[in-house]
């Protein structure tokens, strides 16, 4: 994994290899960032077909749907952080709602040796790209099992919600001032 500074070099993290003590070491020897996924988990998960079996019934028009992400990240032990992607997907037909989801796809991460702003590339981008594919999974199925055609969301792009996210808190704070 890599992260490309604002000056275009490159941080990379090295494959990690565990020695006979606890360090975290490097292809070659050298302490280094280490990041790592321990676990993945379905924290919390609701599909609502309110209309059912109406909203099932052929329709005039398709259904029009919105969704969002949002990712959280907090400390949870020594060099342990929780990470939990949010997906909330919304379907309506003619403003009635057809469906609604809402998903909480957590991971549990090991990050070590690395700097602060490194460790929020990988808190915040890193971790939800990899979570992403799992959770478009289970809105997939869970859609396509409530009668509906699986709702296959368009992969996201952290980095770039990120860069938006810190846009928007610099223009608030520049707008507060």
């Amino acid at each position: 994994m890599s992260d490309t500074a604002a000056n275009g070099k490159s941080t990379a993290l090295p494959s990690a290899h565990q020695n006979s003590g606890d360090q975290i070491t490097g292809a070659a020897g050298e302490t280094g960032p280490f990041f790592a996924v321990n676990v993945q988990f379905l924290k919390d998960f609701s599909f609502e077909n309110p209309r059912a079996p109406n909203s099932l019934l052929p329709q005039n028009a398709p259904n029009e749907v919105q969704v969002g992400a949002d990712v959280k990240a907090q400390k949870i032990g020594d060099d342990v952080y929780e990470v939990i992607l949010n997906i909330k997907a919304e379907a309506k037909s003619q403003g009635e709602v057809a469906f609604l989801i809402e998903l909480e796809y957590g991971a549990v991460v090991t990050i070590r040796n690395a700097p602060e702003d490194l460790v929020e590339m990988l808190l915040l981008v890193e971790a939800p790209t990899l979570l992403f594919p799992f959770a478009r999974a289970i809105i997939a199925t869970s859609t396509r099992e409530g009668g509906f055609l699986p709702l296959l969301i368009n992969p996201i792009n952290f980095g770039e919600v990120r860069r938006l996210k810190q846009a928007n808190l610099a223009a608030g704070e520049a707008g507060t001032a």
